[in-house]
């Protein structure tokens, strides 16, 4: 989500009615407490095999959450080599928790 587009909230609110998805923006938030064991540095994110692995799921479904997620504006990724790396993106989650407040 960049700066200038409006968030969509039904789309997040999609995003978030499955408790997968909304696991693993939780782990996302403290990815040291979760993924301390990680190989490459935390700063690049979360590696999407270290969520598959916490997940305890296939790696088809975790990808498949993990797209719903980032088509939401909820994480970025960014790609490293082979690698997948996740974060939150705290400025699409915030502006959905201010749009929600006034919303509601």
């Amino acid at each position: 989500m960049s700066t200038d587009k409006q968030i969509d909230i039904d789309e997040i609110v999609k995003a978030l009615a499955h408790p997968v998805r909304r696991d693993i923006l939780a782990w996302l938030k403290s990815p040291e407490s979760y993924f301390a064991g990680q190989d490459h540095p935390l700063e690049l994110g979360v590696c999407a095999g270290q969520i598959d692995q916490r997940t305890g799921l296939s790696q088809s479904s975790v990808s498949a959450h993990l797209r719903t997620l980032q088509q939401a504006g909820l994480v970025t990724s960014k790609k490293v080599g082979q690698w997948h790396f996740f974060k939150r993106n705290e400025q699409c989650i915030q502006a959905f928790l201010d749009q929600l407040s006034k919303q509601l």
